[in-house]
């Protein structure tokens, strides 16, 4: 089957090897960027059938190839999705396969892509349909799943259960006989310990209690 193709990644080389990598078993690669933005634009022009992206590109060169994905997927829930990464990056792998779609969807590390026939089936397999996750990522992802909470220091989790009952930081200092100061802090740690980043999607306090009561 010969698939047509919206490639993103902002390393000239990779870039390269992965349109030489798709090109040699028959796919057509319509358009090959190095921006988050070039991305959107080709990707709406042309329809493919399945869009790779790196995650971290220009203009921000953080997560912007992952949120021009996302942003994709809402606009088109069926077109199929492949992420690269240089690491695992757990938050964002939750991110894209939380979109609620049964459209193909799949998140590889880069390593994979040296294996240039398992990357070609990983594309091929999503553009069908499937969803297809890096093993490293899968594993992860259980380890994170199993106990969200297992990192969280005891003092730490004291917190996060007078959270849990809606108490504000300066409550929870009189309750615990610290600083409102330390409870900050404390508080701090565990948005960072569960990968709560500031500009992730929803309230990040409501976000740890949901944790805290799922664990």
């Amino acid at each position: 089957m010969s698939l047509t193709v919206v490639l993103a990644e902002d390393s000239p080389l990779m870039r390269d090897g992965l349109v030489g990598a798709l090109t040699r078993f028959g796919h057509r690669v319509l358009a090959a960027v190095g921006d988050a933005d070039a991305l959107l634009t080709a990707a709406r022009t042309h329809r493919p059938d399945i869009v790779v992206t790196d995650i971290r590109m220009p203009p921000d060169s953080t997560d912007d190839g992952l949120r021009a994905a996302v942003a994709l997927r809402r606009e088109h829930a069926d077109m199929p999705v492949l992420v690269l990464s240089q690491y695992v990056e757990q938050s964002y792998a939750a991110h894209l396969l939380d979109l609620g779609s049964d459209i193909g969807v799949g998140y590889l590390l880069k390593d994979r892509v040296s294996a240039v026939g398992e990357f070609v089936d990983a594309v091929v397999r999503v553009a069908g349909g499937a969803t297809v996750v890096d093993p490293e990522v899968v594993r992860q992802l259980l380890n994170r799943r199993r106990d969200p909470l297992q990192q969280l220091t005891p003092r730490e989790r004291e917190v996060l259960a007078l959270m849990a009952e809606g108490r504000a930081n300066a409550d929870i200092a009189r309750a615990l006989f610290v600083t409102e100061a330390a409870v900050n802090k404390h508080v701090s740690n565990i948005f960072q310990k569960l990968d709560l980043r500031l500009d992730g999607p929803g309230h990040r306090r409501v976000l740890a209690v949901l944790a805290y009561l799922r664990a």
